[in-house]
């Protein structure tokens, strides 16, 4: 295989035209690809016209940014793996009371796992990405790492915590030591279009942000027999919920009024379908519990170890202490309360130079 071709995943935005440009100058063999994994006629919540990650408009920059950086470039159809991986996964942790990220399950599964095979059968060794992570082998323990970027404004090292080591053996993150405003500076000396292209924010594949809109849309009938329930606060029932999957722990909208304070979703039981709500102070919790581990930079954890962890993308890193880790599972206690920990986001632990140790998912 040949380990001087790379094929680039080009969203479209300054971030892949940028790690594109980088990795032609470095000598690599570039190579454009540009996932189509959702049209807005599938996924609703159409703006004027198709913009974003995946749009019609991201193949044509991609297209345009290859063309005058001089490599080829490709449209590939992922749409079924990633309904398959990531949508229906979505939808399912709304539908079970849990809020997922599907970013992470999106970057493990289509961004590497799925850009891996089309690498191999373009020959190519290398997938590169526009993200700000830092990875790399560790030659003492023999494991690939994966670290935050110096950028900790725009570190996205919380959203790759699934990579495997077999993902990160064979990834290049060019960003990874620079900032933002050296990538769009980058962009404007190299003169390309996407140089001043906004960030994208919300979820790619629900532009709206009206996940009860796309799940409705999307199933139809799935929330029509959504069972109302209790809502409970201090031990007492206070109101009516509408259905477990329109509420998400720490949640303040939409829970009713007349408390004279705001309140928040404490808990999600939906064994028994309740939503429990109580005080700011009330949903800040010290443990956690996750699920499905991946481990990253270190093969294992013990009981006692120190690390740092966050519970989601914006979150600080917090110290905390390893109460339990196994193969599929770790228990954590944090020196500080955390705001609302919420079953199906991700926990990432990290050690005190910001190396990936493990995630997972949170139960707890």
């Amino acid at each position: 295989m040949n380990k001087n071709r790379v094929i680039v995943a080009m969203s479209g935005g300054v971030d892949s035209s940028v790690a594109a440009a980088l990795l032609t100058k470095q000598g690599y063999e570039v190579i454009g690809i540009t996932m189509k994994t959702w049209s807005f006629m599938e996924v609703g919540g159409a703006p004027k016209h198709e913009s974003g990650c995946c749009s019609l408009d991201a193949i044509f920059d991609a297209k345009n940014i290859a063309s005058k950086l001089g490599f080829p470039h490709y449209t590939v159809d992922f749409t079924k793996a990633f309904e398959d991986e990531v949508i229906n996964n979505f939808v399912d942790e709304y539908m079970h009371g849990r809020t997922p990220n599907p970013c992470v399950i999106c970057n493990r599964k289509i961004k590497w796992e799925e850009m891996l095979k089309k690498a191999d059968s373009l020959d190519a060794y290398y997938v590169a990405t526009g993200h700000y992570a830092v990875a790399g082998e560790d030659k003492e323990n023999g494991r690939f790492f994966l670290k935050n970027s110096t950028d900790n404004n725009k570190d996205q090292s919380y959203a790759l915590w699934g990579l495997t080591q077999d993902s990160l053996s064979r990834t290049l993150f060019p960003l990874g030591q620079l900032t933002k405003p050296d990538v769009r500076k980058i962009a404007e000396e190299e003169g390309l279009k996407t140089a001043n292209k906004p960030d994208s924010q919300e979820i790619c594949f629900v532009a709206d942000n009206n996940y009860e809109r796309f799940i409705r849309e999307k199933i139809p009938g799935a929330l029509d027999n959504i069972l109302k329930g209790d809502i409970i606060y201090k031990g007492k029932k206070v109101g009516r919920h509408n259905g477990i999957p329109f509420y998400t722990v720490g949640q303040r909208k939409g829970l009713g009024g007349g408390f004279g304070k705001p309140v928040y979703v404490k808990k999600i039981d939906t064994e028994n379908n309740l939503i429990e709500i109580g005080d700011k102070e009330d949903i800040y919790e010290r443990t956690l519990k996750a699920k499905d581990v991946n481990y990253v930079s270190r093969s294992v954890l013990r009981t006692g170890d120190i690390v740092y962890g966050k519970i989601r993308y914006s979150d600080k890193m917090t110290k905390a202490a390893v109460t339990r880790a196994d193969e599929h599972n770790f228990e954590v206690l944090f020196d500080e309360p955390k705001s609302a920990i919420t079953p199906g986001q991700s926990a990432v632990l990290y050690d005190e130079n910001g190396f990936v140790l493990t995630g997972g998912i949170i139960t707890l």
